[in-house]
């Protein structure tokens, strides 16, 4: 008779985290700042088809990285969570706060239940707006592989390797600046996250800007024609 297969919990999970540490790092990083016009995010990614990142609400934008069809999936749930909740209350009662509460739940699952973690990092941006009671910060939250939710201000980085680019950003960011400064640093920081000492091209970035002076909808992604222009200022 043989022994029944058995692997500690604490291995279970250490295995888990490790394969899905694996996956994201093999993923360009994506950064996330707060400027002077709202919320700049940027990320590393030569394909114009498949976006990291997207919008989900008036004011909140979704950025991933690590398995495409999975982090995708999420953004598409944050999408129909969004409009759920701004249809049952108000616009103005959908928060980035809880939709990061719903993917660390989600997340958290997965990890927790099934076999395979997701391969996953979120980040969840909302900006401010000064006409609403309660809204005018802004937020920055980060979702992990085992659903472990993270505050940040200032900026934000998920995926590749996250540790250097979070140091080279921290050197150079300052509050407050805007959005052309801003992407020079994300442009510089990608590259050399990436293992290279040349800023990313122009045509290899994908940069989206939660704009607070836009009027309802505050998501907008620039093309690679106002990138460049930006860039060579």
């Amino acid at each position: 008779m043989s022994m029944p297969f058995y692997v500690s919990p604490e291995q279970l999970m250490q295995d888990k985290a490790a394969y899905a540490r694996k996956g994201i790092g093999r993923g360009k990083s994506i950064v996330a700042m707060e400027i002077q016009e709202g919320i700049l995010l940027a990320a590393e990614n030569p394909s114009s088809s498949l976006s990291k990142i997207g919008e989900i609400y008036d004011r909140i934008a979704f950025a991933g990285v690590g398995k495409f069809s999975e982090f995708d999936q999420l953004r598409k749930l944050g999408v129909r969570y969004a409009d759920t909740m701004g249809y049952a209350y108000s616009r103005d009662d959908v928060r980035a706060k809880a939709l990061a509460k719903a993917y660390s739940q989600a997340i958290g699952e997965v990890f927790t239940r099934e076999l395979k973690p997701l391969e996953v990092e979120v980040i969840v941006a909302e900006v401010g707006d000064d006409r609403f009671a309660g809204h005018e910060a802004n937020s920055l939250y980060k979702v992990t592989f085992d659903g472990s939710i993270q505050d940040h201000r200032g900026f934000c980085v998920i995926g590749g390797t996250a540790d250097e680019l979070q140091t080279q950003i921290r050197r150079d960011y300052r509050e407050g600046m805007p959005l052309g400064d801003a992407l020079r640093l994300a442009q510089g920081a990608l590259g050399r996250a990436s293992g290279t000492d040349q800023p990313v091209a122009p045509g290899n970035l994908e940069v989206c800007v939660l704009d607070r002076s836009r009027p309802r909808r505050k998501f907008r992604r620039l093309t690679a024609d106002e990138v460049a222009t930006l860039l060579a200022r």
